[in-house]
């Protein structure tokens, strides 16, 4: 079980990365829901939508295509340098060609403020120029750099929310004359876009140093096929961008800038469980790949899917059985408790990402790339189609049924294209008998035990004592 524990390790390691900032960024919850309007809160999270698009086009697949040629190619050194020269130049003609037209798009794209869109620009492209950078750390185990980068940069971010929305409020009429000048209380949610910008700009000049011993020779070769590689993932990573963020901009089209603010803060406390997905993919990646030509390495995937499963499904059900401690935490106004009711199928369907995400490894491995792509318009199209038949009837709660329901179906076809193309011996039963105790639970807890402590305390306890007998062989193998 050696090959587990190294595996557990780095997820430890790296989940402190994911974790700590995702963390973090579900604890602002609270100061920019406090500082915010619902309608104010709207234009932040439209902002960060446009943003995760900005992203997966700047990267356009090329982070995955790296892991995966890194591995294996003999001149590794071609494939940082010749990933990095693609990003850095195509991210200096996006750069020219979005400033040259920025009050244009701005205004296509729904900003008021052509200054928001700007900083969106500028934040997007820093993030941009070091993804390789950090992908190289990654696939090096240099766990602890890349750790340490990203505390620094969402501890920066985190400073400056807290001096802008918070210490500067506070002190307004006690500030020094320059501060006092400079600090115009009607720009909250252009603060933190600025303290954003601030966090990006240290993060890069801090692998400014390893960006600058990369050896800059490109290899038209093997960049041809590194794209051919990417470019489904690209169009699968806008398709999840539209899973994960249409609603938003739908919503705030149609019930208006108030609903969407509810819903997205909402929202935030549903995605806590991308903490434990996000810690889990950035071990489990490189892993995967390193593991690929093992003897026993889908028995290894299997195994790693079922715990998944269950430490997941420990999750969701412990934040709904808690959900209005939670929510009186994170949550800064009642005005955002409205949309609360969309919390346990957010977490759900959050779950279900993070199944689809493990049994995704099939496409990645077998270079298949294209089905990834498939699988993940069908979910948009899903998304798309529910959205406009369910929020005009349902409201908000349209928009969650969407999100799982699109996610849900993801991961059954992944599951069913995989048992063909690269069949793993996934646990099924078990697998599914958690996810069914999973929905159970968590349905019977929010719609008739909200607020009883003992009781969802007892759901927990009984939930953990079922996995551990169920599991006790197993159990005992990692212990050892």
């Amino acid at each position: 079980m050696s090959t587990f524990k190294r595996f557990f390790k780095d997820t430890i390691i790296y989940g402190i990365a994911a974790v700590l900032p995702k963390a973090i960024n579900v604890l602002l919850v609270r100061l920019h829901t406090s500082s915010l309007t619902t309608s104010e809160y709207s234009v932040n999270t439209s902002f960060y939508v446009w943003a995760a698009y900005f992203n997966i086009l700047l990267t356009y697949g090329m982070e995955t295509a790296f892991f995966r040629f890194f591995n294996s190619e003999k001149e590794k050194g071609k494939v940082v340098s010749t990933a990095f020269i693609s990003i850095l130049t195509t991210s200096i003609v996006a750069l020219i060609g979005l400033q040259l037209f920025s009050d244009a798009i701005a205004t296509f794209l729904g900003f008021s403020k052509p200054l928001y869109f700007s900083l969106l620009v500028w934040i997007s492209i820093l993030d941009t120029l070091i993804v390789i950078p950090f992908a190289y750390l990654r696939v090096k185990g240099l766990s602890k750099n890349y750790t340490l980068f990203r505390v620094l940069n969402i501890g920066i971010y985190a400073f400056f929310n807290l001096f802008f929305l918070w210490y500067l409020p506070k002190n307004f009429y006690s500030l020094p004359n320059i501060l006092e000048s400079i600090y115009q209380p009607n720009f909250k949610e252009g603060y933190i876009f600025i303290a954003n910008l601030i966090a990006s700009a240290v993060t890069f000049l801090c692998v400014l140093p390893l960006i600058i011993k990369f050896d800059f020779s490109f290899d038209k070769f093997l960049f041809k096929k590194m794209i051919r590689y990417a470019w489904p993932i690209l169009i699968a990573g806008l398709a999840y961008t539209t899973n994960e963020n249409l609603d938003k901009l739908l919503l705030e089209d149609w019930l208006g800038k108030d609903i969407m603010g509810a819903y997205a803060g909402a929202y935030k406390i549903g995605v806590i469980m991308s903490l434990f997905i996000m810690a889990f993919r950035l071990g489990a990646e490189p892993f995967f790949f390193n593991q690929a030509d093992k003897k026993n390495a889908k028995t290894s995937y299997a195994i790693i899917l079922k715990w998944f499963v269950i430490i997941g499904v420990v999750f969701v059900v412990s934040i709904v059985a808690y959900i209005d401690f939670i929510a009186s935490i994170f949550l800064g106004s009642d005005e955002y408790f409205m949309a609360l009711s969309i919390v346990p199928i957010i977490l759900i369907a959050n779950l279900f990402l993070g199944i689809y995400n493990n049994l995704s490894i099939w496409y990645k491995l077998t270079d298949k790339t294209r089905f990834g792509m498939y699988i993940s318009v069908i979910g948009a199209v899903i998304t798309i189609a529910m959205l406009f038949i369910l929020i005009p009837k349902i409201g908000f709660i349209g928009a969650a049924w969407a999100t799982v329901t699109a996610y849900g179906s993801m991961l059954l076809i992944s599951y069913l294209l995989g048992r063909k193309f690269y069949p793993v011996p996934y646990d099924i039963k078990r697998i599914s008998l958690y996810l069914l105790l999973c929905i159970g639970i968590s349905s019977i807890s929010f719609m008739h035990f909200k607020g009883a402590f003992l009781i969802n305390t007892a759901f927990i306890i009984s939930l953990i004592g079922l996995i551990a007998f169920l599991e006790q062989k197993e159990l005992r193998r990692f212990i050892k």
